[in-house]
C-alpha cells in the first residue's frame, strides 16, 4: 500500500481591526471609528509652498492608480487633506510626523518637510486596493518618527545599465518605504555610466562591453552582444532633482582604486601597465567575446588586478577632474569612493608604485592603499564634502574623516565605530538583496540566502558596542548588485518584499518590532504590490524544508512549512511519484483522514532514515491549477548522518548553513552556490569537526564534500585528516589525504583505511590558506566551503 503524509497548513488571519496595515510600523497608532472619503472634490490644503512636493507625490499616486487627482488650495472648510509643518525654535533631530484621519478631514503635521512627506506614505498605505472614485480611509491617529538617520538602498548600474525611467521608479520605491538615501553605483569593471565632459572616452569606450558571460559565473559561454549605456549630465541632474523632491539624497559612487577596468579601457595610462592586454587578467574558466587586444571593458564578474596606478600623479589628476564634475552634479554631503576589492599584485611590481612607497615611507601595499584613499579624501574634504568607503579602507590606516560602509560582515563597522568613525551597516548577510530569497531558486542569482525573515531579524547596532560607540552607527542599507539582473523587473523581484522588512528595521523603534505583527501587515502589502503591478518574489509562501536531528540521533527529521493560507502539503517517500495530473480533491480528503496525518500535523515533521528522493507538493485545491509549489530532496545516508557533531571553529556569519548539523544532515549539495545554505563557509580558517557515532562502530572511510570556485575566492582544501577515539578524549590519526574526486565545481576528498572500531571521529579539513597573487582575491584568505561529511 502506498503511504502519503499530508499537512494542512494554516496561517493567521491577515486582518486585524485594531492594527493599521502600515509598514514600517509607526511609533504609536490608534484606530478610530468612522471613515473619511477622498473623492475628486477633496482639496489638499497647503500651509506653505515648501509642502508642494508632498502634495505632488500624493496626486501622482492618485492619478496613476485611481484615475483622479486633487486640487490644492490655501484653505478649505470641509472635505480636505491639510498638509502642515510644525514650527520649532531649532530644527528637530528627526523627520517625524502626526497623521489624524477624522470623518471630516485629514490632518498632517510634519516636524520637517520630509516628515510631512513620510506621512503621505502612511496615508497611501491606508487607501483601498481597488480602483474607485471614492476612496474610504479608516479614521485613525498616528504619531511617528524614524529610529535611524541613514536609511538607504543601493543600485549597481555598472554591471548592468538601468535606464533613467527605471531609476526614477526605483527612487519612488525608496520613498514609499520611508528610506532617505539612494546609493548610485556608477562605475565598474564592466561599465562606466556617468558622462564626464573632460574625458569623453569614458562613455565612448568605457560605457560599452562586447559581451557578457551566460549564466552563473564562470558561465556556460559568452553572449557576444554589446551591452552598455550611460547617464548624461542633464539626466543626472534630472534624477537628483527627482530624488530631492522625495527628500532622498543621492550618493554617487566612483570606484577607486580597484574596479577600474572600464576607465582603464578608455584611458590605458591609468593602469600600472598600459601595454598589458585586459585578456591577461581574464579568468581562464570564462569565455571572452570579440577582440582580445589592448585594454577592454571586462566581460565577466569578479575582482581584477588591473587597477588604477597609485604611483602616477596623472592618476590622481584624472580622478580629481572626475570628482570635480561629479561633485558639481551631486549636492550630497557624501561622495562614495569605493575602496574595496583592490588586488595589489600590480602595485607590488610597478616601478612607479614602488617608488611612491619608498618616497612616502610606506612599508607595504596596504599602506599604499591607505595613502591613495587619504589623498582622495583630502581633496574631497577641501571641497566641503565627506567620503564613504567600503570597509577595506580600514586597511593600512583609516582616513581621518571617513565614514565606513561595513559589508564583509559587521567587523569593519565595529572597528570603525570604536575608533569614533561613523558607520553605515550593510553586511552581505542579511542585507545583500542580490542573494536569493528562496531555497527553491527560480532564477539565477549570485548565491547566498537572505530570506525576508532574516532581513527583518537584523539589528544594525552590534551588541558589542557601548551606548556611546553605538551612536556612530548612522543606520544601514541594502545593496543590489546586478551581475544577474539585466532588467528592472528582475531588480524589483529581488528587492521585494525584503525592502518592506528593511524599512521596518531602519524606521521602527526597536521595541516596536514584532514579526507576527509584520507578517499580518505583509499580507496586505502583497495585495498592494499586485494592485500597483510591482514585481515581487513569492518566496514567503514557498515550501520551506528544514532538516533536523532526530531525538535518538538515528536518522533525521524533515520539517516542512509554508505560510500559504489553507494550503495542503503532501510528502511522497522514495519510489512514489505523484504527478500533478493525478491529484484530485477527493484523493486529498482521503489522505487527510488517514491515521498518519494527525501525527504528522502534531509533529510538523517526519523521520527519514533511508536513501532516496522525497517529493513535497503544496496545493490549493480551491484553484483550478492546484499545484503551487513542489520540491524534491535527495537524502544520502552514511554512519554519520543524524549523529551529534561539534565544531572547533565556527563558520562565518555569512555562510552559517544550519549550523554544525549541516555537515551530517544527509543532504549533499548538487547545485553549487545556488544552494549555498547547504554549505558551511570558513574564511581563512580550517573546518574541524568531531562526530559522535553514538556507539562503537566499524568504519573504513571518511569523505568530505567541498566546493571550489576560485573566481569567488572559494578554494579546495589542502587536505583532510581523520582521527579516531573511543572515549572522545584521546585521538589517533587514521589517515590523511589530498586526493580529490573532480566533479567541478563540487569536490570530494576522502581518507580510506583498514577497518577499525571507533565511536568518535574527528575530521580536520585544512583551509587552502592565502589566495595566490594574480588571482581574484589575491593576498586575501581563501574561503573553505564544506557540505557533508560521510563516515562509511
Amino acid at each position: 500500500m502506498k503511504t502519503f503524509f499530508c499537512l494542512l497548513v494554516l496561517v493567521a488571519c491577515c486582518s486585524n481591526a485594531q492594527q493599521l496595515s502600515i509598514i514600517p510600523k509607526p511609533v504609536e497608532s490608534t484606530v478610530q471609528k468612522g471613515r473619511f472619503n477622498i473623492n475628486a472634490a477633496t482639496v489638499i490644503v497647503l500651509t506653505n509652498d515648501g509642502l508642494q512636493p508632498s502634495a505632488d507625490f500624493l496626486n501622482n499616486y492618485l492619478k496613476t492608480y485611481y484615475g483622479f487627482s486633487l486640487k490644492t488650495a490655501k484653505q478649505a472648510k470641509t472635505n480636505f487633506i491639510h498638509l502642515g509643518i510644525k514650527v520649532f525654535t531649532r530644527p528637530p533631530d528627526n523627520d517625524g510626523y502626526n497623521l489624524t484621519v477624522s470623518p471630516k478631514n485629514i490632518e498632517i503635521s510634519g516636524d520637517t518637510y520630509a516628515g510631512s512627506f513620510h506621512a503621505i506614505q502612511s496615508l497611501i498605505q491606508l487607501l483601498p486596493l481597488q480602483k474607485k472614485k471614492v476612496l474610504d480611509v479608516q479614521c485613525c491617529t498616528v504619531t511617528d518618527y524614524p529610529r535611524f538617520k541613514y536609511r538607504g538602498l543601493h543600485l549597481d548600474a555598472g554591471r548592468h545599465f538601468m535606464p533613467v525611467a527605471f531609476v526614477k521608479k526605483y527612487i519612488d520605491f525608496i520613498a514609499l518605504n520611508k528610506l532617505n538615501y539612494f546609493h548610485w553605483h556608477l562605475t565598474e569593471d564592466q561599465g562606466w555610466r556617468i558622462e564626464i565632459k573632460k574625458y569623453p572616452r569614458l562613455t565612448e569606450v568605457g560605457a560599452w562591453r562586447n559581451g557578457t558571460i551566460i549564466g552563473r559565473y564562470p558561465g556556460k559561454s559568452n553572449d557576444n552582444t554589446k551591452h552598455g549605456g550611460y547617464y548624461t549630465q542633464e539626466e543626472i541632474k534630472e534624477v537628483v532633482k527627482y530624488a530631492a523632491d522625495r527628500y532622498i539624497t543621492v550618493i554617487p559612487e566612483i570606484e577607486l582604486p580597484g574596479h577600474g577596468s572600464a576607465a582603464i579601457a578608455a584611458y590605458p595610462y591609468l593602469s600600472c601597465f598600459p601595454e598589458e592586454p585586459t585578456i591577461k587578467y581574464f579568468p581562464k574558466s570564462c569565455t571572452w567575446g570579440g577582440d582580445t587586444t589592448g585594454k577592454q571593458v571586462q566581460q565577466t564578474w569578479g575582482v581584477f588586478s588591473d587597477v588604477f596606478c597609485a604611483g602616477k600623479d596623472s592618476t590622481f589628476d584624472f580622478l580629481q577632474d572626475v570628482l570635480d564634475e561629479v561633485m558639481a552634479l551631486f549636492p550630497s554631503p557624501y561622495i562614495h569612493i569605493g575602496g574595496d576589492e583592490c588586488p595589489k599584485e600590480n602595485w607590488k611590481r610597478c616601478p612607479n608604485c614602488l617608488l611612491r612607497m619608498q618616497r612616502k615611507g610606506l612599508k607595504d601595499a596596504h599602506e599604499l592603499q591607505s595613502y591613495f584613499i587619504q589623498r582622495i579624501e583630502k581633496y574631497i574634504n577641501s571641497k566641503g564634502r565627506k567620503i564613504i568607503g567600503w570597509d577595506e579602507i580600514l586597511e593600512g590606516g583609516l582616513a581621518p574623516n571617513a565614514t565606513v560602509m561595513s559589508w564583509r560582515g559587521e567587523e569593519g563597522g565595529i572597528t570603525a565605530a570604536k575608533q569614533n568613525h561613523d558607520v553605515i551597516m550593510t553586511p552581505g548577510n542579511p542585507v545583500y538583496f542580490d542573494h536569493t530569497q528562496s531555497t527553491n531558486e527560480d532564477s539565477v542569482t549570485i548565491g547566498g540566502y537572505n530570506p525576508i525573515e532574516k532581513v527583518y531579524a537584523y539589528d544594525p547596532v552590534p551588541a558589542v558596542l557601548t551606548e556611546e560607540q553605538g551612536k556612530h552607527i548612522l543606520g544601514a542599507q541594502a545593496n543590489v548588485w546586478t551581475e544577474y539582473m539585466d532588467n528592472g523587473r528582475k531588480v524589483e523581484y529581488m528587492i521585494f518584499p525584503r525592502l518592506a522588512a528593511l524599512s521596518e528595521v531602519l524606521w521602527s523603534q526597536k521595541d516596536k518590532k514584532d514579526w507576527s505583527s509584520f507578517e499580518k501587515r505583509l499580507i496586505t502589502q502583497f495585495k498592494r504590490y499586485d494592485f500597483t503591478k510591482t514585481n515581487y518574489s513569492k518566496a514567503y509562501f514557498d515550501l520551506k524544508a528544514t532538516v533536523l536531528p532526530a531525538e535518538d540521533n538515528n536518522g533525521v527529521l524533515w520539517k516542512i512549512e509554508s505560510n500559504y493560507k489553507n494550503g495542503t502539503i503532501t510528502v511522497s517517500p522514495p519510489g512514489i511519484f505523484w504527478p500533478k495530473s493525478h491529484i484530485s480533491k477527493e484523493d486529498s480528503i482521503k489522505i487527510i483522514n488517514t491515521k498518519n496525518v494527525s501525527k504528522f500535523i502534531y509533529k510538523n515533521s517526519f523521520k527519514i532514515n533511508s536513501n532516496g528522493y522525497y517529493r513535497v507538493t503544496l496545493d490549493d485545491y480551491s484553484k483550478k491549477e492546484s499545484l503551487l509549489a513542489a520540491i524534491e530532496q535527495k537524502f544520502s545516508f552514511s554512519k554519520s548522518t543524524g549523529k551529534k557533531i561539534t565544531l572547533t571553529n565556527q563558520p562565518s556569519k555569512s555562510y552559517p548553513g544550519d549550523g554544525a548539523f549541516t555537515l551530517v544532515n544527509g543532504v549533499q549539495n548538487e547545485k553549487g552556490l545556488s544552494k549555498s545554505k547547504e554549505f558551511l563557509g570558513f574564511e581563512g580558517t580550517d573546518c574541524e569537526a568531531v562526530i559522535d557515532l553514538g556507539k562503537t562502530m566499524e568504519i573504513k572511510e571518511v569523505i568530505a564534500h567541498v566546493f571550489e570556485e576560485n573566481g569567488s575566492w572559494i578554494y579546495r582544501p589542502k587536505s583532510i585528516e581523520v582521527f579516531v577515539s573511543n572515549d572522545g578524549l584521546s585521538y589517533q590519526s587514521a589517515g590523511k589525504s589530498d586526493i580529490f574526486i573532480e566533479i567541478y565545481p563540487l569536490r570530494k576528498v576522502g581518507v580510506s583505511f583498514a577497518p577499525l572500531q571507533t565511536r568518535f571521529v574527528k575530521v580536520l579539513i585544512k583551509n587552502y590558506g592565502t589566495i595566490p597573487a594574480g588571482n581574484p582575491g589575491g593576498g586575501h584568505p581563501a574561503w573553505l566551503f564544506v557540505d557533508e561529511i560521510e563516515v562509511n
